[in-house]
């Protein structure tokens, strides 16, 4: 297996140059003796793209949907091959269903905690801090019952 990574390697190597023959060429050595290679298929197909041959690069993308129907980059590059061709429709499908891929993908914070869901709590008001008055002002147009009836008792 150490070989496999090692041609891996150089194939990548060889695409991140900008040789994308000999990337391509890479890949499909890998794939000629493991055809399940996840990286090797989905960097074949993207090496595919970067020649041009986009129809070859769509097959392959869907050889690798198939063994990561759930994967975002793999729709991602779908969605990407689609809309070189011009086929909106299928573009907007995969560039949708990588959406929904990166909903159901972990999150990468490896602090987070699935108890702690601060993040999808509502954002709550600013409580404002206001000083109740101690003691209410007196109401001088209003009598007190008290004051009316020593009124009437010394006129009574």
């Amino acid at each position: 297996m150490d070989d496999l990574q090692e041609q891996f390697d150089d194939a990548t190597y060889a695409f991140s140059q900008g040789d994308y023959d000999a990337a391509a060429k890479g890949f499909e050595d890998i794939l000629l003796l493991d055809d399940n290679h996840f990286d090797a298929r989905m960097s074949y197909s993207m090496a595919l793209c970067r020649l041009g041959n986009l129809e070859r690069a769509i097959e392959e993308g869907h050889k690798v949907e198939v063994m990561r129907p759930d994967d975002q980059m793999v729709h991602t590059n779908l969605s990407l091959y689609y809309v070189k061709i011009g086929n909106k429709d299928a573009a907007e499908h995969h560039g949708l269903q990588s959406k929904i891929a990166s909903w159901k993908q972990p999150a990468n914070d490896s602090s987070s905690d699935i108890n702690d869901q601060s993040e999808l709590q509502m954002n709550k008001p600013k409580v404002e801090s206001f000083k109740l008055p101690g003691k209410f002002p007196d109401m001088p147009w209003r009598k007190s019952r008290n004051d009316d009836k020593e009124v009437g008792d010394k006129n009574g």
